[in-house]
């Protein structure tokens, strides 16, 4: 899908600024949404919207469609009167600019509690029947999805390949057991998704009536511990004993790392998903079509070829490429869905191959200005490079360290041919450079990190991939939103021909 010329901001809602710890669905949301229009952005760039597992990463969630409970607004539950203003008065000392997720969630998830008590009790006919009908049609995922929350915390939050046999595998008269023994935590499960489903879906009906587009991430892989692995074994390579994967995903050894990296995460057993149509990954492409109107494919790669390392080792060097399915997958994705809004995530060792698959779909790819300068002038991530304007550039994504800190990580003599290719700054940063550079570029969309249009340094990255703990907790101060930032970037965005056209205002619109 080609799109048309304009450029947005990355943020996920968890950096939202908000006095329950972690950025949420409420009213800082509305108006991230609002500072998007007055500085004439078109998208909103976010991570996957997930329940969060292991080290609070959004890539290893424990469901590849369900939404994260934590970013309900609890101010938006106490206007149904779910929950009182005495109960959210008093929140404790949260961090300054970081989540704490232990304490977020020792504090929001009684509440939330609290609200779905409450909603048995006072729920009006017609949210009973709004609840009812949002269960029956996602009872695809939710079904499962609520019943391995139920049992995860039943059992202490151990993996599913952890638990007693039976239920481990799935056995239907377990299964049934089970469900009716934790009923009330199972429908508790469903009442957060219910509400998340509500919530967002007013948050994306604000942002698309102001002309905005919300742009979300799927994730090749999905979590070893999750409702997906758990629900689907047969779609993934897994040891039908010991449910433990019997090849894992990752990336082969390169310049970078030695080793490679091991991701863990069991591989497809894509035989299986092209015997009933990819069911599962078309189901999981209309879910998120619900939250979203564009998507990544993070490690897009790997439809075309993956690497894979046999179970059990303790680094990627001994895995293989195997080929994946993907022209035959997107060939039916298409079918079912119609013109892909989809992204490819293309970074890392990108093959003929990959592009043309890529390419056949008419699939924009990524550039990246932070590995632009290292490698002379035939370096493909080089603006003057791009082949074409089906791509969108990033002055860095969630993964890189900010502008500033990319900057300042580097030596002068590395900086020089920065300076060359620039020729002159203006004096505003080199964080206005980089966003200047890319929105002046061919690329149809340019999206750049809320930590550089503010010129933070590295202590605000989101992510750095060599660390397992410790990521994805950075939050916007608040009040940083001003009109100065946002005129700033509405005159850049003009200047480079990216102002889109906006709809109707929403009290217009008949």
């Amino acid at each position: 899908m080609v799109f048309s010329r304009a450029s947005g901001i990355l943020l996920h809602p968890t950096s939202l600024p908000s006095r329950f710890g972690i950025g949420d669905l409420g009213f800082e949301a509305y108006r991230f949404v609002d500072f998007l229009e007055a500085s004439d952005q078109k998208i909103w760039q976010i991570l996957p919207l997930g329940p969060v597992g292991y080290g609070n990463s959004p890539y290893m969630c424990y469901s590849a469609i369900a939404g994260n409970p934590l970013l309900l607004d609890l101010d938006a539950l106490c206007s149904q009167d779910l929950v009182t203003l005495e109960e959210i008065a008093y929140p404790p000392s949260f961090p300054f600019d970081r989540v704490d997720y232990e304490l977020v969630n020792s504090y929001k998830l009684p509440l939330l509690r609290k609200a779905y008590e409450r909603f048995q009790v006072s729920a009006s006919d017609e949210q009973k029947q709004e609840f009812k009908a949002f269960c029956d049609r996602s009872a695809t995922w939710l079904d499962d999805y609520s019943l391995f929350t139920a049992l995860k915390q039943h059992f202490g939050d151990l993996g599913w390949y952890g638990w007693p046999e039976a239920i481990a595998k799935r056995d239907p008269n377990t299964l049934k057991a089970w469900r009716e023994k934790l009923i009330d935590d199972v429908e508790f499960c469903r009442y957060l998704q219910y509400e998340f489903n509500r919530q967002w879906a007013a948050l994306k009906q604000y942002a698309n009536a102001r002309g905005i587009e919300i742009f979300g991430d799927i994730p090749i892989y999905v979590a070893h511990d999750s409702a997906d692995v758990w629900a689907h074994s047969e779609i993934f390579c897994l040891d039908p004993n010991t449910g433990q994967p019997t090849e894992m995903s990752g990336v082969p050894p390169d310049y970078f790392s030695e080793t490679g990296q091991l991701w863990g995460n069991p591989v497809y057993n894509w035989d299986v998903l092209a015997k009933d149509g990819f069911k599962w990954w078309i189901q999981r492409f209309k879910s998120i079509l619900e939250y979203v109107d564009l998507i990544r494919i993070d490690h897009f790669r790997g439809f075309e070829s993956y690497w894979s390392v046999p179970g059990g080792e303790e680094t990627a060097m001994n895995g293989k490429w195997v080929e994946a399915p993907g022209r035959e997958f997107f060939i039916k994705l298409r079918a079912e869905l119609g013109e892909l809004p989809i992204v490819a995530e293309d970074l890392g060792i990108i093959t003929p191959e990959v592009e043309a698959l890529r390419d056949e779909f008419d699939f924009p790819g990524m550039k990246i200005l932070h590995f632009a300068f290292d490698s002379g002038a035939a370096n493909p991530y080089l603006p003057y490079n791009y082949a074409t304007p089906n791509c969108v550039v990033y002055t860095g994504t969630h993964d890189n360290n900010t502008t500033m800190g990319w900057y300042e990580a580097r030596s002068a003599d590395e900086n020089q041919w920065l300076w060359n290719y620039l020729g002159c700054s203006r004096g505003e940063g080199v964080n206005w450079d980089l966003i200047r550079l890319a929105l002046a570029s061919v690329a149809n969309l340019a999206i750049f990190p809320m930590q550089d249009l503010l010129g933070l340094g590295t202590g605000s990255r989101m992510n750095e991939p060599s660390k397992a703990t410790g990521n994805w907790d950075w939050q916007l101060r608040p009040n940083v939103l001003n009109e100065d930032l946002s005129g700033r970037m509405r005159f850049y965005t003009g200047v480079y021909g990216r102002t889109p056209q906006r709809p109707a205002p929403p009290e217009e619109i008949e």
